[in-house]
């Protein structure tokens, strides 16, 4: 089934570009947009919290999901700084700070990496899994240039030394030049060059979801994934419109004696609302890291009802 293109969200891209033309250097999120983000999301996490009675809410407020905010814990994403139009090249640039007000230097490695760079449009489209050079002080880079004018979000993934939790930080970009449509994805497979992805599972908010991906080549199973990042694959979901970012866990891990390098990739996801998730798969055969698109509707749970008794209904 092809997902219906969303009208509105390129509404909005489109009224981007014509109404910005460059991309200022230190382009952030308006402290404005941040602050909302950050309050809808602590607000959401609040009533949850209240409702059922659960720490959902940390001490310090922060969302109960990540990439939704420019600042988390007290850590922020600065002085960005990248290309003004599509096809310029040149370097793509931000800097993380601590709480402290002072350049994050310490990082630990998560996924084989300190750090994890995502950039999408606000369309879910042009999505890029890089990891940029750590140049001191806290300042990140990476030779960059946009195929595509339109709206970004730019993810900064990483975990700093001595926190238990990882942060994921977010700001946005806007690229003047033309916006070519998203192609239509599906929520079961994808074409990628000669390969062939096929994905199955059912998303249930607030639930552990499983989901496997089944990886062809030419119709034949591929049984020679290779190792990346930690394991045979890498999974970024996102929450279609506010792009909330969620961590996804591979299960098992290459070396550990039960798990096969393919077909078969295995994940475990949990969404934390009911709508539209995009699914990013990157995995990687003869060197080369290829990406599978999806995008998914994630269900309410079905409520069991009152607990049997174990007496039957008498009819009074």
């Amino acid at each position: 089934m092809k997902a219906p293109l969303k009208i509105g969200i390129y509404a909005a891209v489109l009224a981007a570009i014509f109404g910005v033309s460059y991309v200022a250097a230190g382009a952030l999120i308006p402290d404005a947009v941040a602050a909302d983000w950050s309050a809808r999301a602590s607000e959401s996490a609040t009533e949850h919290g209240e409702e059922h009675g659960d720490d959902s809410v940390d001490e310090v407020g922060a969302p109960p999901v990540p990439g939704l905010s420019s600042e988390q814990h007290g850590y922020q994403l600065r002085e960005l700084v990248a290309p003004a139009g599509m096809g310029e090249p040149g370097v793509l640039s931000f800097r993380l700070t601590g709480p402290d007000g002072s350049g994050v230097t310490d990082y630990e490695v998560a996924h084989e990496k300190e750090l994890h760079l995502i950039v999408v449009r606000t369309d879910g489209a042009q999505f890029r899994h890089v990891h940029p050079t750590d140049d001191g002080d806290g300042r990140w880079s990476i030779p960059w240039q946009w195929d595509t004018g339109g709206s970004y979000r730019v993810f900064a993934d990483f975990v700093p030394t001595g926190l238990d939790a990882g942060i994921t930080l977010t700001t946005a970009v806007t690229v003047s030049g033309d916006v070519s449509p998203r192609p239509a994805v599906s929520d079961s497979i994808d074409e990628v060059g000669d390969f062939t992805v096929r994905l199955t599972g059912t998303l249930v908010s607030g639930e552990q979801s499983a989901l496997t991906f089944d990886v062809a080549r030419d119709g034949r199973p591929v049984t020679t994934l290779e190792p990346y990042l930690g394991a045979f694959g890498h999974l970024v979901a996102l929450r279609e419109g506010d792009l909330a970012y969620l961590h996804v866990h591979p299960v098992g891990e290459p070396g550990d004696g039960v798990t096969a390098a393919g077909p078969q990739v295995r994940f475990l996801a949990q969404t934390p609302t009911e709508g539209s998730y995009l699914l990013y798969l990157d995995f990687q055969v003869d060197g080369q890291v290829h990406t599978a698109e999806f995008e998914v509707s994630a269900s309410t749970p079905v409520d069991p009802g009152p607990p049997d008794d174990g007496h039957p209904d008498s009819g009074h």
